[in-house]
């Protein structure tokens, strides 16, 4: 018998093939585990006989659909790389990845056609492939079904199998290297505390492009054989009706803040059944007290965590039987990973005090596509610099406490100052610009600009949101703009963003208190 090198479709299509592992519930087709496996082989043939190669790059921009694990287990088997694309982001977002990362291949969505005939020609990507999910004869079921033997190939856990990029801290997108042993040991991570098993049942509602909607906990229940089921767009009526139903026995979640706000001020929140809900973890952002004590009021304690797309992205996470006397905590270090806080000397700050989150482990990007510069800079000594500000309590729980850095979330998005800044100064009328991101009830937080403008100059508001809108996804616009005459500045001329946060939100919450 060959030997399959950590090839997960084909155990699970062995041990359990007619089980269903994929429930797309938009369209209800349901998808089996030899199905699959047996997709995702011809999928990788039909990559192989279109000149893709061991660590060629195969790039896709899907909403969540069956389609998309079909493509990241087709690359998995011909040895290329998966890179997924935040459809979220505009053409010209979307343009710098793919010329950074040079895929051979885009697949897409249907409704996405337009966008990815223009990036193919941009980008100089020679083929494309469409896919459509309500059509059955669409160009990605012909491919699939063409006749073609594939070539196995070999990978180890070191392999790289995805690029997943990030918004940079220098205004652009890093590419996080994520290989196959960083996804399996999130498996492990993840896994054994979320009580994950070949019974549990998945709602997935975060896109799939992002690590959280992939490897929490999607990935690792397909690595134990249960079973997801797919969501394309979020509603929180729709998804409350899905947990409730005994016949779909949902008996894991996981979401940023905002969808479990939606779902808590949602009507049907207080007669749902939410009995069967073994798991509900929340990650990405800070979550406000008042969701978790409304979910724990109807018996579902959130299970908090931290990490990143560079961690997997498990790295820390709160145990359920502690969520109700650690609220705010983000828990302990997961089983392989180890994390210590440190000082701006880089020493090892005494218990209680403010520091950076440092991180190591198997579980930890290698650095980051064809940017040796981003990737020297995020490590010292082995260890991966987070970027964010964390104190540890006498009990060795973590509290993430500020962000060590100027990014901020807005509904679970990262979003970094100097991204949005570059395309501010794309505006004549601008001599200074600064993005700071202020609290918001919906979002956790969203951008306020504050700029100078040039003498003799006048520009509104509104033009700036408006040329924001042409030129960054929504998340990373700003929702207010501010003038004022000089921003502060240190006697390097970098912005003092702290005395800018004192001045619009520490006063603001003073003001308000």
């Amino acid at each position: 018998m060959a030997v399959k090198h950590y090839d997960w479709t084909s155990h699970q299509a062995e041990m359990r093939p007619d089980k269903i592992a994929i429930v797309d519930l938009d369209n209800g087709r349901e998808l089996s585990y030899l199905q699959l496996d047996r997709r995702a082989i011809q999928l990788a043939a039909w990559l192989q006989t279109n000149g893709v190669n061991k660590g060629d790059r195969v790039a896709i921009l899907l909403p969540n659909c069956p389609e998309f694990f079909e493509i990241q287990f087709a690359c998995a088997k011909a040895g290329s790389i998966c890179l997924p694309l935040n459809w979220r982001l505009t053409a010209k977002e979307l343009e710098y990845i793919l010329n950074d990362s040079t895929p051979s291949i885009l697949i897409h969505d249907a409704s996405f056609s337009e966008v990815a005939s223009s990036l193919a020609q941009s980008c100089d990507i020679k083929v494309t492939l469409a896919v459509d999910v309500e059509d059955r004869e669409c160009a990605y079921e012909q491919a699939i079904n063409e006749s073609a033997e594939l070539m196995p190939v070999s990978s180890t856990h070191d392999d790289v199998s995805m690029i997943m990029y990030t918004s940079g801290t220098t205004g652009h997108p890093k590419g996080a290297l994520i290989t196959h042993g960083m996804t399996f040991f999130n498996c492990v991570n993840l896994g054994t505390p979320a009580g994950i098993s070949i019974k549990t049942v998945q709602l997935v509602v975060l896109p799939l492009f992002h690590t959280g909607g992939l490897n929490c906990y999607a990935n690792p229940i397909l690595h134990a054989g249960g079973r997801l089921l797919l969501m394309r767009d979020f509603d929180p009526g729709k998804a409350l009706n899905i947990i409730g139903n005994p016949e779909l026995g949902v008996t894991h979640f996981f979401a940023v803040p905002a969808p479990y706000q939606f779902m808590m001020q949602h009507p049907d929140f207080e007669t749902t059944d939410l009995s069967r809900l073994e798991a509900a973890g929340v990650g990405g952002a800070p979550c406000a007290e008042a969701i978790l004590s409304a979910w724990i009021g109807r018996g579902v304690a959130l299970i908090q965590g931290w990490g990143m797309t560079e961690t997997s992205p498990g790295a820390v996470a709160l145990d359920a039987d502690d969520a109700l006397r650690k609220i705010g905590s983000s828990g302990k270090a997961l089983l392989h990973t180890e994390i210590k806080i440190v000082d701006d000397k880089g020493d090892e700050v005494q218990q209680g005090d403010v520091g950076e989150l440092l991180i190591k482990g198997p579980n930890i990007t290698p650095g980051y596509w064809n940017n040796p510069e981003a990737t020297e800079a995020s490590f010292v000594d082995g260890w991966l610099m987070t970027g964010d500000a964390a104190r540890c309590d006498d009990e060795g729980f973590v509290y993430i406490v500020d962000r060590w850095k100027d990014m901020y979330i807005s509904g679970g998005e990262n979003v970094y100052p100097a991204e949005v800044e570059n395309v501010l100064y794309q505006l004549p009328q601008i001599a200074e610009a600064a993005i700071i991101g202020i609290p918001s009830e919906r979002w956790g937080e969203t951008g306020k600009a504050i700029l100078v403008l040039k003498k003799g100059e006048t520009l509104d508001a509104d033009a700036v949101i408006a040329h924001c809108l042409e030129n960054l996804a929504k998340f990373k616009v700003p929702m207010s703009v501010d003038f004022t005459d000089v921003l502060p500045r240190n006697a390097t001329g970098k912005v003092l963003k702290r005395e800018l946060r004192a001045r619009y939100v520490d006063a603001g919450a003073a003001a308000i208190s």
